[in-house]
């Protein structure tokens, strides 16, 4: 789907809010065709949970949605339906769809696995860079970089994903690329929250890994991620453990 025409309501950082505050008054994003609308709707929803538009808990108005997108509520009702599948919103009898609060656990085991995946992925990137693989890997670096500098959440939320997805890319093994890709959405909603407090640390992992995926050494690339990722790891629980406090 192309980037919306309009701006995107501004988050709310902490606390709930109610579905009709979240989209009334705001600038409407029309969904774009001619992807099938069914779709268009589903990824829409699910990119407005994770850039924290539509918050853990809110309550989800099918009218609402449907006059945001610029869409008819069945393709809406139909995208809840199949969210409510993938862990994304929860359906209530007699209440409606909220969005879903993930648990510890939910985000412990999916971060987990993204740890094993991805260590994987930075031990193959390192038997396979080659110079053009590592220049365009330094651009994603730099790019992380200066959303860091400028305090800019989403763009460091961005350019992370960029530059695991372009490391997995390189390991040239398509089907840990598929697997890698299928919890990519939902690590980028938990890195949001962290994305700031984990900025610095973070970019300079990165900039370790890089350097050891340009010097081919597969044991140190893999180990760096290996730390890199489970450090993620704990700076999520870290957060959820001082929002609970």
């Amino acid at each position: 789907m192309s980037e919306p025409a309009a701006p995107l309501p501004e988050p709310v950082s902490g606390g709930r809010r109610s579905g009709r505050g979240a989209l009334s008054g705001t600038a409407s994003q029309r969904v774009e065709r001619p992807a099938p609308l069914r779709e268009a709707v589903h990824t829409a929803l699910i990119e407005l949970i994770i850039n924290g538009t539509l918050q853990p808990g809110q309550h989800l108005v099918e009218l609402e949605l449907a006059q945001y997108l610029g869409v008819s509520r069945q393709p809406v009702r139909e995208a809840l339906q199949r969210l409510q599948t993938e862990g994304w919103v929860d359906l209530r009898p007699a209440q409606g769809a909220f969005v879903h609060t993930p648990t510890e656990e939910e985000a412990d085991q999916l971060l987990s696995v993204r740890s094993v995946l991805e260590t994987y992925s930075a031990r193959l990137a390192a038997e396979h860079a080659t110079e053009a693989d590592m220049e365009h890997l330094q651009q994603l670096h730099d790019n992380g970089v200066q959303a860091m500098l400028a305090d800019d959440a989403e763009g460091m939320v961005a350019a992370n994903a960029a530059l695991h997805t372009f490391i997995t890319r390189m390991s040239r093994n398509e089907v840990l690329a598929e697997h890698v890709a299928l919890v990519d959405r939902r690590v980028r909603w938990y890195y949001r929250p962290i994305a700031r407090p984990r900025g610095r640390d973070a970019w300079a992992e990165h900039a370790e890994l890089i350097r050891a995926i340009g010097q081919h050494d597969a044991d140190l690339a893999s180990m760096i991620m290996n730390r890199h990722t489970e450090r993620t790891r704990q700076a999520y629980h870290d957060q959820r453990a001082a929002e609970s406090s």
